[in-house]
């Protein structure tokens, strides 16, 4: 299940229509700042990078300290360090440099806004890759079930557009972006950080199951519907027990979300309406 976590999101760092790896949005100072956090359920073990500016794909830096590291979480150079030690794809930071997100920035660093990968306004279609005002592309994140019931699930962002000061939000954050525990569930979150952090989204979606006995469906709504709606914290999160139930909740316009089942059939939706 891990192997298949980070493979997942490996696609999708690698794909500049996301919110992660190449398509990691500006920092404040011009440069792409990026977390990522990865778990498993069996053993609880995790590991995570924040504030890396040279990893190809930071979720198998996350995986490095996971499994090569005594820590759970590096961050800035020393984790970019760590994971060139590691034999980690090491990258420019011109690499990162994607022209469309580079003007989305500019106009976002004009205006002094901070950005969310699901931002309210949502002038456009969710469809449209210009990135322009309102099209939001976002955080990445999987969830993973193997035939013998263990559990796995991994984050990965580029964070808020013209974040400051090194801000790092919950993706990186076991128990906030990310969690699993065969016990309950795996789960992984994207939207407003702080809030997320705030609330240990993640790992509340998991209390929930494990101490008040929901299931993974009733659990995550309460969670994203119930708790972080009413405080207007935007966002959503995947989830998928032992037994291969599955929840995307979210209290955004859309979220693209997809899954996959044993029989093969890949299901797609990106709007609340898509079932």
């Amino acid at each position: 299940s891990l192997d298949a976590v980070e493979a997942a999101i490996n696609i999708m760092e690698d794909s500049p229509l996301f919110n992660a790896g190449k398509g990691a949005v500006f920092a404040n100072d011009g440069t792409n700042s990026m977390d990522a956090s990865i778990m498993e359920g069996k053993e609880l073990k995790a590991g995570a990078v924040a504030g890396v500016h040279t990893i190809r794909n930071p979720i198998d830096g996350a995986r490095a300290v996971m499994e090569k590291s005594q820590h759970v979480m590096l961050s800035g150079d020393g984790a970019d360090k760590f994971a060139k030690e590691q034999g980690l794809k090491i990258e420019d930071p011109k690499y990162f440099l994607e022209e469309k997100r580079w003007k989305q920035f500019q106009k976002v660093k004009a205006d002094d806004e901070l950005k969310l990968d699901h931002s309210s306004d949502t002038s456009g279609s969710i469809l449209d890759i210009e990135f322009g005002e309102g099209k939001k592309f976002g955080t990445v994140g999987c969830v993973a079930l193997d035939k013998y019931g263990n559990l796995a699930a991994g984050t990965s962002t580029g964070g808020m557009t013209n974040k400051k000061w090194g801000r790092i939000g919950d993706s990186p954050v076991i128990g906030a972006g990310t969690y699993a525990n065969n016990k309950t569930c795996g789960v992984s979150c994207t939207g407003h950080g702080e809030y997320f952090i705030r609330n240990v989204v993640a790992y509340d979606v998991s209390a929930l199951m494990e101490y008040k006995g929901l299931s993974v469906e009733q659990a995550a709504t309460e969670v994203v519907m119930k708790k972080l709606k009413p405080i207007n914290a935007e966002g959503g999160l995947i989830a998928m027990d032992a037994k291969g139930n599955i929840a995307m909740p979210f209290n955004t316009s859309g979220m693209y979300r997809a899954y996959r089942k044993k029989d093969g059939k890949p299901w797609i939706g990106i709007y609340g309406s898509d079932k």
